[in-house]
């Protein structure tokens, strides 16, 4: 009951959801029924624009969309509004590929995409497969860090996977995974946007992309912060002030206007960073219209 309780929470302040309710609620009623008649198979679910992804009971990375057309709207939006086939998109901590199958499957970007979980990153594979975007993706199974090697992750979480802390009780579903750094992936491209959600390990993921943050492709960074890192001692605030000094800034856009709005602080959960504004605005603008649930954003 409290997870249903949550779920119409979501749907109800979802920019969507508030908007056309009583189809999100069929959609949400629609998709229990399906669970209920069968929990673990895997189905296949529409997106947008022709793009799809397997889901089945649990995996909240994917699921949200069903229900609400896009999970993170704003954030998503963005993404669809700014990215052009020439670009280059990094999904870091990429889960099944929600922002990925937006990236190359809508926008035709390439992605680079990593996700260190390997049953994660098998129905990742499965995604990339099913929308034929093998040519367009670079799946990684790795996590990264500051520095290459290897780190514990907690691998029963779904979404909520994460490098496991120094004072985290050990676990039998740890796994140990290979780390590697963004840096390091500037030989196959520069990206234009990065998304980062790693759960709170994002201090140590820009500590491994100092050349990157430099790029002058780089225009925009789509990143979780929302106190995680406590867990391991890191500092959002921090975090802001870095990226503020390598010239960009926090913004919140609303996707029905095409507006960014300026940011004193970061966001309580996905903040944008931006720089370079005049650029992007005018991507933003002249975008094509994406149509989810039944209107054109």
């Amino acid at each position: 009951m409290e997870k249903i309780k949550r779920t119409f929470g979501f749907i109800f302040n979802h920019p969507l959801g508030k908007r056309h309710p009583l189809k999100s609620i069929f959609r949400f009623l629609l998709w229990q029924l399906q669970t209920a008649v069968s929990p673990t198979k895997l189905m296949v679910k529409v997106y947008l624009q022709g793009v799809k992804f397997y889901a089945r009971k649990g995996l909240t990375g994917i699921t949200g969309n069903i229900y609400s057309g896009l999970h993170e709207f704003d954030d998503m939006a963005f993404l669809l509004h700014f990215l052009r086939e020439q670009d280059t998109f990094f999904d870091v901590g990429a889960n099944v590929g929600s922002y990925t199958l937006l990236a190359s499957g809508v926008c035709g970007s390439a992605s680079i995409t990593l996700e260190p979980v390997p049953s994660t990153f098998a129905l990742l594979q499965k995604n990339i497969e099913l929308n034929k975007l093998n040519d367009r993706v670079s799946p990684i199974n790795s996590g990264v860090g500051s520095t290459q090697g290897t780190l514990t992750f907690s691998s029963d979480g779904d979404t909520t996977n994460h490098v496991i802390a120094a004072d985290e009780t050990n676990k039998s579903d740890n796994i140990k995974v290979p780390i590697i750094t963004i840096d390091s992936l500037l030989t196959k491209a520069h990206p234009a946007l990065i998304k980062i959600d790693v759960e709170g390990y994002e201090t140590e993921v820009l500590k491994g992309m100092t050349e990157t943050l430099s790029s002058s492709a780089l225009k925009a960074i789509i990143i979780e912060l929302n106190g995680s890192g406590e867990r391991y001692g890191f500092d959002d605030q921090k975090i802001h002030e870095l990226l503020l000094s390598h010239g960009f800034n926090a913004y919140v856009y609303d996707p029905f206007k095409r507006v960014l709005t300026l940011l004193e602080k970061s966001g309580d959960f996905n903040t944008i960073y931006c720089r370079d504004i005049d650029f992007i605005s005018d991507r933003l603008k002249n975008a094509p219209g994406i149509k989810i649930m039944g209107e054109t954003i």
